[in-house]
């Protein structure tokens, strides 16, 4: 009888032993994962904490409060925090509420290439079970081709397998150097995107000014021969001045098929930054073309705005509207007014998102915090905008159509206007 009891109590420990689990524990940075504890008391109230080491080396924590279901179990995707970092139904809310422990960072910086987050089930301040996410920027089988041909800079990166698959060009903004996250994270989805550096990176120019957009007709060049790349299915992707850039671009080079702008100006804007060499960012031909000055009165020069008409295939823009950096927000309504009032023969969309930055639409899970950021090229401080949440919700929501956006965009041959 003894025997019996003793048997039956082990068996009900370890039935009641308190686990956390994340499902999947391996997963593509812009893929949601489900936080899962069990083994608690009915209607327990119980804290889970999360933490991360970023690629500057800067740690970054969130903690939360759940209440246990009846079962005694809780799940992220299902049940809200009710107090702590955030307060709603988030499956990924303790990554994307993260803050950093020490002051002086700016925002989250992505590691190299995969890291790891930390879970932890709190009692009190006594620690029940942990588990871990691997967050990875690329898929299994994404391969990476080095470009460095002529004048070209930059790193291919091409999805599993030996099918040819859709171009995107991939630029990166005032920061320069070569965007290869976003590259990464195309591949990992079809489409063989070339990261191009432009300045800042390795014999390019130091500065963004009085950068030849010859230079981008090259790499597309270049695109159009690689065996990888289904002709004819090129699109342009940029990120704030990038951005400004793709849009340049689309409006000049007939085969991009297609252009992502995230954070857009409709104007071509001065080189950047601070005292730069020429006053101007693009060149053609030779010549400087008209931007808008920083300071500029109630009308802008007509010739430095840019001729998104021009475009042969659809555009879609990425906005927030606390935007600290620049007005994407109102620019990209100029964008739109601009297309609708030269009956433009594509689609096109303008993502806006309430309380987002200039970092609205990041195609990235990961801690959406901003405070002061140094700009690497001008050594300037300057505010993203948003909130946490704000910006964690529009990167949400935007991930999944980016993506449709330029598998639709980039299935025909060439682009079919709208009807």
């Amino acid at each position: 009888m003894v025997r019996t009891v003793s048997l039956f109590f082990v068996l009900t420990a370890g039935l009641n032993a308190q686990t956390i689990e994340v499902t999947p524990p391996r997963a593509m940075v812009d893929e949601p994962a489900s936080i899962r504890a069990a083994g608690l008391q009915p209607n327990e109230r119980i804290s889970i904490h999360a933490e991360l080491t970023d690629g500057a080396n800067v740690h970054w924590a969130s903690k939360a409060d759940f209440v246990s279901d009846a079962q005694g179990s809780i799940d992220t995707s299902k049940q809200p925090a009710v107090a702590g970092s955030y307060k709603e139904v988030s499956a990924m809310g303790l990554v994307w509420s993260m803050m950093p422990s020490s002051n002086g960072a700016g925002r989250y910086q992505a590691p190299r290439d995969a890291q790891t987050i930390e879970f932890h089930l709190m009692r009190g301040g006594e620690q029940l079970a942990s588990a871990r996410l691997e967050q990875t920027a690329a898929a299994p089988g994404v391969q990476r081709v080095p470009l460095h041909e002529g004048p070209l800079r930059g790193m291919l990166f091409l999805p599993p397998g030996t099918d040819r698959h859709p171009g995107v060009l991939v630029l990166g903004g005032s920061e320069g150097g070569m965007p290869t996250r976003r590259a990464a994270w195309l591949a990992s989805h079809g489409f063989a995107a070339l990261a191009l550096a432009y300045f800042r990176y390795d014999d390019l120019p130091k500065e963004l000014a009085g950068i030849p957009l010859e230079y981008f007709g090259e790499a597309l060049l270049w695109m159009s021969h690689r065996p990888e790349i289904a002709a004819d299915h090129t699109a342009v992707m940029g990120v704030s001045r990038g951005a400004e850039l793709a849009l340049q671009l689309g409006s000049m080079y007939p085969a991009i098929k297609a252009v992502v702008a995230y954070a857009p100006s409709n104007v071509r804007n001065p080189a950047c930054c601070g005292f730069t060499s020429v006053p101007y960012a693009w060149t053609w031909k030779g010549n400087g073309l008209a931007f808008r000055p920083l300071r500029t009165g109630p009308q802008t020069d007509p010739r430095a705005t840019i001729d998104v008409e021009q475009t042969q295939g659809p555009i879609l823009l990425i906005s927030g509207d606390a935007d600290r950096v620049w007005e994407s927000s109102s620019m990209a309504e100029s964008i739109i007014h601009r297309l609708k009032s030269a009956h433009f023969a594509y689609s096109y969309e303008d993502l806006k998102y309430p309380h987002a930055g200039h970092s609205a639409g990041r195609p990235e899970i990961v801690p959406a915090w901003t405070g002061e950021v140094r700009n690497p090229t001008s050594g300037r401080e300057m505010e993203m905008g948003g909130t946490p949440k704000g910006n964690a919700e529009s990167s949400l929501d935007a991930i999944p159509k980016v993506l449709n956006f330029l598998q639709t965009s980039l299935t025909a041959t060439p682009a079919t206007p709208a009807r």
